[in-house]
């Protein structure tokens, strides 16, 4: 009875310490992580707390919809990147432009193109094509510059005339897509000579005709425009020679064929008396202006209140004038014939709609156009 018995649960081991340890050890932990999620749960209520006192619940409110909103629409394009980087690229197919209105000058044949490129060409804004007209009765070569808004230089280079006295009704003439030369590139050309021959950058030649993208458009033998190029004057051989057999071309002498022609097929606005030196004819704007006898031009350009005027010297001693146009297509000592369009309607100067101001003076003295 006396006998002790010693508990195996009492002894001290190895074991049972680490057992021990591990089991205080844990505990410690667990207390930690609960007083962290405290902590945090803390920090976070108070940065919370902090951030709406500075911004106010509703700017808050407005920094989240916010933040939703460009994750939303930030979607698709994430999708369309996951698209192209899983799809290998596709094909770019050009559209063919079958329209005649043509980017450029290209009646010529375009040679041969490279087969890594596309032969379709994309026309320019704002280009026109190259037309080709019949003369008929009552056109002249300067009414067909008008219509067309060139000069009538850009329509005889173009055309490969140099003496508009030589054309006849039934002639075809090029109109040029702008005002420019139309010019067919030569073996010895280069895009720094043509340049050169008419007066304007290489870049101009380069841009319009794409040549940066296209160099092969510049071979010998192709059709190529050069916008704004200085062109050569159109000469007429003969003032007796008919222009563009067109209405009331007379043959021209020194003598004055008789009453004066109007110049123009308008209504009179405004007859000649005391206090106005001339007979204004309406017309549309534009309308080609008609020489009213043979003479020599004596005076272009602008004038107070008449605006941008052309005069000619008759025989006998006879002056006429034009008033308020919009282009002048002679020069000072050019010799034109009756009915040759010299201007054109329009409303420089003082004017309250588009027309002429006839004028007619003999030395110093005004007269009545109509009764000359």
């Amino acid at each position: 009875m006396g006998q002790i018995v010693r508990r195996s649960q009492a002894t001290r081991t190895p074991k049972r310490l680490f057992q021990r340890y591990a089991r205080i050890a844990g505990e410690h932990v667990a207390t930690g992580a609960m007083r962290g999620r405290d902590l945090g749960g803390s920090i976070l209520q108070g940065s919370g707390s902090y951030v709406a006192g500075l911004v106010g619940l509703r700017g808050l409110r407005l920094a989240l919809n916010t933040s939703v909103a460009v994750l939303v629409l930030s979607l698709p394009f994430a999708a369309t990147a996951a698209s192209r980087a899983s799809s290998a690229p596709a094909t770019l197919t050009a559209t063919a432009y079958t329209a005649t209105d043509a980017a450029r000058a290209q009646t010529a044949a375009r040679g041969a193109i490279s087969g890594s490129r596309s032969p379709v060409t994309v026309a320019a804004e704002g280009a026109r094509p190259i037309q080709e007209v019949t003369i008929h009765d009552g056109d002249t070569l300067a009414t067909m510059a008008n219509y067309y808004d060139v000069s009538a230089e850009a329509i005889a280079f173009a055309s490969g005339i140099s003496d508009a006295s030589t054309l006849h009704i039934g002639e075809k003439l090029v109109i040029p897509p702008a005002e420019g030369a139309l010019y067919t590139v030569t073996d010895t050309d280069t895009v720094e000579s043509v340049a050169s021959r008419f007066k304007v950058d290489p870049s101009v030649i380069m841009s319009y005709n794409r040549l940066y993208f296209e160099p092969e458009h510049f071979a010998p033998g192709q059709l190529i425009f050069v916008r704004g190029a200085a062109l050569p004057s159109l000469r007429y051989a003969s003032a007796s020679a008919q222009i563009l057999a067109g209405p009331r071309q007379q043959n021209a002498s020194n003598a004055r064929i008789g009453s004066l022609s109007w110049p123009v097929a308008g209504v009179i606005t405004q007859y000649f008396w005391s206090g106005h030196t001339g007979v204004d004819l309406a017309a549309p704007y534009g309308t080609g202006i008609g020489a009213s006898d043979d003479g020599v031009v004596s005076a272009t350009g602008w004038v107070a209140v008449g605006g941008i005027r052309v005069c000619v010297d008759h025989a006998s001693g006879l002056t006429t004038c034009y008033y308020h146009t919009s282009a002048v297509y002679v020069s000072v000592g050019q010799q034109v014939s009756r009915g040759q369009i010299i201007a054109a309607i329009g409303l420089t100067g003082v004017t309250t709609g588009p027309h002429v101001h006839w004028e007619c003076k003999r030395g110093e003295q005004f007269l009545n156009c109509l009764g000359v």
